[in-house]
């Protein structure tokens, strides 16, 4: 009897467990990224009020197109997830979902994000989408393994999502469309890698080509470090229209001086701890600066 009782609780907490892994494949907390940006483009592309339900079918679509690429990314790297630490717990070198399982799910995320935003936005908006994904599993992917200039290219679908947001608004990306996109393309070197410094050891044991093999001091990717993200504050001083405030300036450059601040750091000390510090300051630089392009739209 009590075997008979507990049965519908285990098949409720091995759903309970696949939802969870499913979850997992989707990758929440770049996600969460990604809107941020995607919402950013849309706002600084609207005319007047913003279109509330435009927004959140472009949000949609955006999400199901990004988990799906996630998903898929991991279904490709599943074996090579397995040999590093910071990866092998993941729901497919874990065991914990089938490679069949996940590559379903990729799927269906992918095409229906692709078609939602055909259908509820426009068509620049998913072909934008579409083109993220397929350059992200079909370029940056596989060059991972390849060589480190995987790292430039993948910068490219990274910073899509500023693009996708801003052709949901107005179906057209301009002059001030490609000046956010290269805010982002830009951020991705500090933060990706400052990650790859971090990881390198974990990335050479799967046979990953973050970093240059000459550079076994990382002096090489510490300078690249530095001169991106210089060219990056100097980028988000320039207006997003066709004015720009002394407080917009301001806001920038102190944004942009606690980036650099920490960039110095790392560049003088070479240590996982600082390209840590570095990490974590890149990921709250972002969304001030997003937040101040917001904040001076007129």
């Amino acid at each position: 009897m009590a075997t008979t009782v507990g049965m519908p609780e285990m098949a409720r907490e091995t759903w309970a467990s696949k939802l969870r892994c499913y979850y997992t494949l989707s990758k929440p907390e770049v996600n969460l990224l990604i809107l941020m940006t995607t919402s950013a483009g849309y706002y600084l592309s609207s005319r007047g009020p913003v279109r509330i339900l435009g927004l959140i079918n472009t949000l949609i679509g955006t999400l199901l197109v990004a988990s799906g690429t996630a998903t898929l990314n991991q279904w490709m790297e599943r074996v090579w997830d397995g040999q590093m630490r910071r990866t092998a717990s993941r729901p497919l070198p874990s065991g914990r979902l089938s490679a069949i399982e996940a590559l379903v799910f990729g799927v269906m995320l992918s095409i229906t994000g692709g078609v939602y935003l055909f259908f509820t936005v426009n068509a620049l908006s998913a072909a934008l989408a579409v083109s993220t994904l397929l350059s992200y599993l079909l370029i940056y992917t596989p060059l991972k393994r390849v060589t480190p200039l995987c790292t430039a290219l993948g910068a490219f679908p990274g910073a899509m999502p500023t693009l996708i947001g801003w052709a949901g608004a107005s179906a057209t990306i301009d002059r001030n469309a490609w000046l956010l996109f290269a805010i982002l393309f830009l951020w991705q070197f500090p933060h990706f890698l400052a990650i790859a410094l971090m990881y390198r050891e974990d990335y050479s044991r799967a046979g990953y080509h973050m970093l240059p093999a000459f550079d076994e001091d990382s002096r090489f990717t510490r300078v690249e470090i530095l001169s991106f993200a210089i060219v990056l504050v100097i980028v988000t001083m320039l207006p997003v229209g066709e004015h720009v405030s002394s407080l917009y300036l301001a806001g920038m450059g102190a944004a942009g001086a606690f980036l650099l601040y920490y960039v110095g750091k790392l560049f003088r000390s070479n240590s996982p701890r600082m390209a840590s510090r570095l990490l974590h300051a890149s990921v709250l630089y972002l969304p001030v600066v997003l937040g101040i392009m917001v904040a001076g739209k007129r």
